[in-house]
């Protein structure tokens, strides 16, 4: 695969004022070279310059667009290989004009994320930084975005060198004591173990420290707005987006459907699904949005539960309390510019005092209490130090909670002297399942998996 010369589009597909194709492989400014016509010859170019010239059709020298193109050659590229960039006009018909005439030459369509593949495959970065290309792309916030950076950077892969080192360390002192038992004393090995376990789950404790706020950084918080009919939901909604996105009226039952929209709130991202009221009802499509609003509640991690204050709690309203009791929920007491009819102490049989927010959502008033509460809610009110290591990422979080597992059974077994040849199996283990974050013991088919996530162009 990495013999081919491959080719793809790597910005969106639509009208825009550039475009760009992007090239890669050992043949990639030869066969680029077929179709581009410049006062330089690419071959005679030196890496990282521009040029500018036209793509002829090579069948009958027709001009088929007006480009720049850049050469990046190897070593220094993003795939470690020669990389050429066609910037052309943006717009469907250009970009496939080129995208036909490049396929026409020895040069094969990009399979998703095989540049950033091409990239770890040729040791330019390791699996997570790979992983963090992804997440730089799909970042819903600035935080986010700056986790993912770090990320890309190598923050959390030279954490989990180091730890492996370690444990390099420890398995090597294993070894001494197995090949060469008249120069160590097995008591003494065992203490090691201890001690350089201890030391490897206290750093692995550390970065799972951050692992929820990481993970509700990078994927967003799903949030359900539920209540009765008519009490603001549609209108908070439009008022937290600053948009018309759902329909607002006096007439109950409006919103038939789950409505979803994102938004940054505090640089925390919220996947808001506006719901249908939840009410009695002999309508059939209503009841199928009812239906929908019940699964987005028990689903959701945050539930901004609507009532009108105006008006006195209804059964429904008290029976929806009651289910999610315990769970991660704000009650909004909106309309809040009117005579209250519900009492504060009702609601508090429910919920913490702190999380019952008074609003005016028409008056746009107690939107800054609603979004402390948010952020008081999942972040204790403030984000960790911007020089934190946020472990965001479930697969290594996951991989993480597996190797403090292996060295606690290491340190359990060391602790009662269990034959130190059976403990080094689980140091072992430790070691590969924190190496497979970076990607050095991570079998292939879970390398097409996770790149196979990526967009095509990059």
């Amino acid at each position: 695969m990495l013999g081919d010369t491959i080719a793809a589009i790597s910005t969106a597909v639509g009208e825009s004022g550039i475009a760009v194709i992007r090239v890669s492989g050992p043949n990639a400014v030869v066969e680029v070279e077929r179709i581009f016509k410049s006062k330089t010859p690419l071959r005679q170019a030196a890496s990282h310059t521009v040029h500018y010239g036209h793509i002829l059709n090579p069948e009958n020298g027709e001009k088929v667009e007006e480009v720049l193109v850049t050469v990046m050659l190897a070593p220094r590229s993003f795939t470690m290989e020669d990389v050429v960039e066609i910037s052309s006009h943006g717009g469907i018909v250009a970009v496939k004009r080129v995208m036909d005439l490049l396929l026409l030459q020895n040069i094969r369509l990009a399979e998703p994320g095989e540049f950033t593949k091409r990239a770890f495959l040729n040791g330019r970065i390791d699996l997570s930084q790979a992983e963090g290309v992804i997440d730089l792309i799909r970042s819903k916030s600035d935080k986010a975005f700056s986790i993912a950076l770090k990320q890309v950077d190598g923050m959390l892969s030279s954490k989990i060198r180091k730890l492996r080192h370690t444990l390099v360390e420890t398995l090597a002192h294993i070894e001494v004591n197995i090949d060469y038992p008249e120069h160590d004393v097995e008591s003494m090995t065992s203490q090691f173990i201890k001690e350089k376990s201890s030391e490897v789950m206290a750093e692995i404790d550390r970065l799972l420290q951050t692992a929820e706020q990481g993970k509700i950084l990078r994927e967003g918080i799903t949030t359900a707005i539920v209540g009765r009919p008519n009490v603001g939901k549609s209108s908070l909604l439009n008022t937290l987006v600053q948009g018309e996105k759902a329909i607002v009226t006096d007439i109950p039952g409006t919103t038939r459907d789950v409505i979803e929209e994102y938004v940054t709130i505090r640089n925390i991202p919220l996947r808001l699904l506006d719901t249908a009221g939840i009410r009695e009802t002999m309508d059939v499509v209503e009841q199928i949005g009812v239906e929908r609003s019940k699964n987005a509640v028990s689903e959701a991690d945050l539930i901004l539960m609507v009532i009108n204050a105006g008006e006195p709690l209804h059964q429904d309203e008290l029976e929806l309390m009651e289910q999610i009791r315990g769970r991660q929920a704000i009650v909004i007491m909106n309309k809040m510019d009117l005579p209250s009819q519900v009492g504060r102490d009702i609601l508090q049989r429910y919920f913490p005092e702190e999380l019952i927010i008074p609003m005016s959502v028409k008056e746009e008033q107690g939107l800054e209490l609603l979004e402390e509460g948010i952020s008081k809610l999942f972040f204790s009110g403030k984000l960790e130090s911007a020089d934190m290591t946020y472990v965001s990422n479930v697969r290594h979080i996951a991989l993480l909670k597996k190797a403090k597992q292996s060295l606690k059974d290491a340190y359990e077994a060391a602790d009662q002297f269990v034959p130190i040849d059976m403990i080094q199996i689980d140091v072992r283990l430790a070691w590969e399942q924190l190496g497979e974050i970076v990607g050095d013991t991570a079998h292939d088919a879970l390398i097409d998996q996770i790149f196979s996530q990526f967009c095509l162009g990059k």
